[in-house]
C-alpha cells in the first residue's frame, strides 16, 4: 500500500497522532478510536494492522499487552517526497502567518486604546463623579443628623406602645 493510501484514512491518521505523543497500548488506542469514530474493536485492530504492515507503526509485547509506537521511516520518506513541492505552499503559509500576527497586533492595540479611553478624565466624568460624591456626603450627613436627634431625644426614637384602657 502506498504511503498516501495509508495516511488517507482518517482513523489511521488519528492513530498516528496518538502514537506521536508516545507509546500506547493497543487497548488505550482502541478506547480513544472507538469513542471518537464509533467503530468496533476489531475495526481498530485492523487499522493498527495496516499501520504495522506498512511500516508506520511498531509493536512490542510487554506481558499480555501490545505496545504501539510510530515508526518514523515511512513518514520521513513521505516528507522527503513532499519537499520538492513545498515551494508551492510555503510562501502562502508565511503570508498567512504574517496576516495573523498583524490581526493580533491590531486587536491588541484596539484593546489598549479602549483601556486608555476609559482612563481619560473628561469634564462629564468629573461632574458625574462630583455628583456621586455629593450624594454620598448628603446621605452620610442625614444619617449622622438622625443619629444625633435620636441620642438627644430618646423618647422620639423609642417604639410606640399601645395605650392601656
Amino acid at each position: 500500500m502506498h504511503a498516501f493510501d495509508v495516511l488517507g484514512d482518517p482513523v489511521r491518521r488519528r492513530i498516528l497522532e496518538l502514537l506521536a505523543d508516545g507509546e500506547l497500548s493497543a487497548g488505550a488506542v482502541t478506547d480513544v478510536i472507538r469513542a471518537e469514530f464509533l467503530i468496533t474493536q476489531p475495526a481498530v485492530s485492523q487499522q493498527l494492522k495496516v499501520l504495522r504492515e506498512n511500516g508506520f507503526a511498531l509493536v512490542r509485547a510487554e506481558g499480555t499487552r501490545r505496545l504501539y509506537s510510530v515508526d518514523t521511516g515511512p513518514l520521513q520518506e513521505t516528507d522527503a517526497w513532499l519537499d520538492r513541492f513545498r515551494h508551492f505552499w510555503a510562501p502562502h503559509l508565511d503570508a498567512l502567518t504574517t496576516e495573523l500576527a498583524r490581526g493580533q497586533r491590531e486587536r491588541r492595540l484596539a484593546a489598549e486604546r479602549v483601556v486608555a479611553a476609559d482612563r481619560v478624565v473628561t469634564p462629564e466624568r468629573v461632574v458625574a463623579t462630583e455628583r456621586v460624591v455629593t450624594n454620598e456626603r448628603v446621605a452620610i450627613t442625614e444619617r449622622a443628623d438622625a443619629a444625633k436627634q435620636a441620642a438627644m431625644d430618646p423618647a422620639a426614637s423609642a417604639p410606640a406602645t399601645p395605650e392601656r384602657r
